[in-house]
């Protein structure tokens, strides 16, 4: 006998956020319009990088990344949707900045689609994408969306910043360096491999 489905159910809740996300028209990524909220979003690859070549997705379905942004004090229980303000689109921003600091990416070989989503359902629907996708940015390639560690940390240099150098001092001058190139690529291939 098969469950009953429950509409309510927290997977069914989450799933329907994730959904409605592919849902959305995607946009370049270097052209962002001002928007209010916090909530889900996710990046394609659109570009020629051979070791991306299974990550590319020109119909916007399979994402390189995916992500969340949630407003300010989130951590601390503050998380009324009017608080959100523009959480979002300077997520977005800083990603937008990332990737034009890239040596070897082109901001106009990534889309976007987001979803403004109340506060309460956006970690959730973040870890869903994530496991539902496993997005190569996000479970191989480590680092894209970090924040600055700023001038009194010595981090070790992500995966990300090995692959794709250019942010800025912070990023690179100071860090110790974590994986070499050679073997995020091989990371790479396994992944690929595990996903054919």
């Amino acid at each position: 006998m098969s469950a009953e489905f429950d509409p309510l159910d927290y997977h069914n809740l989450t799933n329907h956020v994730v959904e409605r996300l592919l849902q959305q028209t995607p946009f370049p990524l270097s052209g962002v319009d001002e928007f209010d909220g916090a909530g889900v979003y996710a990046l394609f690859y659109t570009g020629d990088l051979a070791c991306y070549a299974s990550s590319r997705s020109t119909d916007f379905t399979r994402p390189i990344y995916v992500g969340k942004a949630v407003p300010s004090g989130a951590r601390k229980g503050g998380i009324e949707s009017g608080l959100a303000g523009k959480t979002l689109y300077k997520r977005l921003g800083e990603h937008r900045k990332s990737i034009e600091a890239a040596e070897n990416l082109n901001i106009d070989d990534f889309m976007c689609r987001y979803l403004v989503v109340k506060p309460l359902w956006i970690t959730a629907a973040e870890q869903w994408l994530i496991e539902r996708f496993r997005p190569l940015w996000n479970v191989v390639v480590d680092g894209f969306g970090l924040h600055d560690p700023g001038s009194r940390r010595t981090p070790k240099r992500s995966p990300w910043d090995t692959l794709h150098r250019g942010r800025a001092a912070g990023w690179s001058s100071r860090v110790i360096e974590n994986l070499t190139e050679a073997a995020i690529l091989k990371m790479i291939a396994n992944h690929t491999s595990e996903e054919d």
